[in-house]
Formats: C-alpha cells, structure tokens, sequence
C-alpha cells in the first residue's frame, strides 16, 4: 500500500471516529449500560476470497415459448383467452367446432357395432360347422359314414374360421379409425401446454383451423434464465455449475449458476452463448422477457478480504458502524467499508478477524449496552 493510500484510509477512519463521538454524545442516552441486557445475534469478522469480475450485458430469455397450433381441423367455436392472460397446464385456450367430429365418430362406433356382429355370427356360424365335423366323426366306423362328406365338413370349418379372421381385422381396423375420431374430438379442444401468459392471438370466433395452423402465442415467465454473449476469452472461466453475481435494470443483485455454454462461436463478436439459471430473490418489478442483466463474469485473479456480514452495518451521518459483542456489552467500531462479497462487505478497518459482530437486534442498540447473544446470524 502507498503512503498516500495509508494516509487517505487514515483520514477516513479518524472522521469515522469523530462522527461516532458525535453521535455518541449527541444520541447516547445517560445509563445506557444500566438498560436491561438485548437479545442479539452475532456473526464473526471473517476472511472471504473476493474475486475480479467484468460486466458482461446479457438478457432474460424464457426457457419455454412458442406457439400453440391447432391438431385438428374445424371453424374456431369459442376463444377462451386474450393477449395478456395468464393460464395454467390444461387450461382451455379454444374450442372448435365439433358437429362433424361428432358425427364421424358416431358413424365409426355404428361401423365397428357392425363388424362385432359380423365376428360374433360367424363364429357362431364356425361352431355350427365344428358341430357337424364332431359328428361325420363320431360315424367313422359306421356304415352310414361318408369320405366326403366328412372332408367337405372339415374344409367348411376352415373356411369359417379363415372368415373369422378377416372380420377381426375389420373390426380392429374400424376400432382404430374410432380411435382417431375420438382424437380429433379431444384435440378440438385447445389446452395450454405449459404454464404462461398469452402474448398473441392469431385467430378469432368463426375462422376455420386446419392442421398446424397457430392459435396463440405464449411464454412461460415463470422458468427463465440469463443469456449472455461472452467473449471466448473469458469462456475459460465458466464452467457448468460455476455461481456468478447478476444485475437486473432495477437494481437488484442476485445469483445464477451457469447451466452452459453453447458450443458456437460467432465469427464476428468472437462470443459464445452462455446460458445462467438464476436465483431470484427480492425484485423491485416483475420480470420480462429481454428485460437486461448485467452478468458479473470473474477474470480468474483474486484476493482474500476482511468482510463483516451486510447485516451488522448501521449507518449514522453517513459514516458506517458496527456493535461488536464483548465482554456482555455492545461496544460500537466506526468501519471503513470496501466492496460488496456475497452478502458481506468489505471491511478496511476497525474491527478483526474472528470478531462477533451483531447482526440481529442491533437497530435499537445503544453503545455500552448489556446484551445477551441468543445465537449466530
């Protein structure tokens, strides 16, 4: 350290000093220390591995959007939904016309009634045969046996039965077109696939869908991640699972673990696509698809710092103290306060390393106060 840097932190923790005099004298009410003992909770001063970021600019992006398609054909019924909706997995979003799906169905489910009546007669039909077979051969060793006429009782079973078998396939076949009539029944209700909002709609009350043809368009903005295009020169650094800051347009800080980096690299910026999962904690607006976050990317170098947890920070005329837990009374340090580290900050000077500092309960403290630490913050 330079000796204008000792000099310039010197002169910072001198006026932290007077002003705590001065809040000491002027805020510190007489018999302070005879105030009944605080309830507090502590954390101790520690040392934290505080890393050099950049800022890279990225965007949110929904995990899931797109657009909801029509999978079967008919005229528009009822429009269930409007641009700005927000539904639900299974909500209805249309309903089609369904007059001549119903009436296909029906004429399916009349087809394979039929054809279960047509296996059930010549099955019937077949035992009548077997019947007959059973008794050309119970005359085998009579006089009133006939050769041919028992092989013409024999061949007519084999044909009932070959019959049999066409008229199942017949019925599994109509089985399977009433299958897909129900389909197309069912489909002609629209559900969301997803949980999301309505973000467009491309059809209305009367208009005739055919297959693929959109309904809506909708976005999921409950399930988003952070997109940011990363120099290749910092790729090295982020690797799947790695934790990284991000800074939303309001303000706020949160976390986000890198899920991946796709591997293509754009020729021109000579950046990859690296995709985050965010944790998000307290928000200021709702979030929007493209809204902006800035990604706070580590360069690699670092360094260990002296940090004190956020919450043991009271500010007082602008300058920065902390109560530091000690012999069952709360003695007040002016600090010097550094960079944010996580929920810490870092501490330049006035208190050390393994120091329990209040963190709970320090609002309505006074200097010199008894306390009794209830546990750790």
């Amino acid at each position: 350290m330079s000796e204008r840097q000792r000099r310039s932190r010197f002169r910072g923790l001198a006026a932290a000093a007077l002003a705590a005099a001065l809040w000491l004298g002027a805020g510190a009410p007489e018999g302070a220390a005879q105030q009944p003992p605080a309830v507090v909770s502590v954390d101790q001063v520690r040392m934290e591995a505080m890393a050099q970021t950049v800022p890279v600019l990225g965007r949110l992006v929904a995990r899931r959007a797109g657009e909801v398609a029509a999978r079967t054909a008919g005229p528009v019924a009822r429009l269930h939904v409007a641009v700005g909706d927000r539904v639900e997995t299974g909500d209805l979003i249309a309903e089609l016309d369904t007059v001549r799906l119903r009436a296909e169905r029906d004429r399916l489910a009349a087809i394979v009634n039929e054809a279960q009546a047509q296996v059930e007669r010549l099955t019937a039909q077949s035992a009548l045969h077997r019947q007959e077979l059973r008794r050309f051969e119970g005359l085998r060793d009579s006089a009133a046996f006939s050769q041919s006429r028992f092989e013409d009782a024999r061949q007519q079973v084999i044909i009932a039965e070959s019959a049999i078998g066409t008229a199942d396939a017949a019925r599994l076949s109509a089985s399977a077109s009433l299958r897909l009539a129900e389909i197309d029944l069912a489909w002609a209700s629209i559900t969301a696939p997803y949980p999301g909002v309505i973000t467009l709609v491309y059809t209305e009350v009367g208009a005739w869908l055919g297959v693929g043809e959109r309904v809506v368009a909708m976005v999921n903005d409950q399930d988003l991640e952070v997109e940011a295009d990363v120099p290749s020169s910092r790729i090295e650094t982020l690797q799947a699972g790695a934790q990284v800051s991000v800074v939303l347009d309001d303000g706020t800080e949160h976390t986000a673990i890198v899920r991946t980096v796709v591997p293509e690299e754009n020729a021109l910026t000579r950046t990859r696509q690296v995709r985050f999962t965010p944790r998000f904690s307290t928000l200021r607006k709702p979030l929007a698809i493209n809204q902006s976050a800035t990604v706070e990317l580590p360069t690699g170098g670092g360094r260990d710092v002296l940090t004190v947890h956020k919450d043991a920070v009271v500010r007082r005329q602008g300058q920065a103290f902390v109560y530091v837990a000690k012999d069952g009374e709360a003695q007040i340090r002016p600090v010097q306060l550094g960079a944010a580290v996580g929920g810490r900050f870092e501490v330049l000077g006035g208190v050390g390393p393994g120091e329990p500092v209040v963190v709970r309960g320090n609002e309505r403290l006074r200097p010199g106060q008894a306390i009794t630490v209830g546990g750790a913050g």
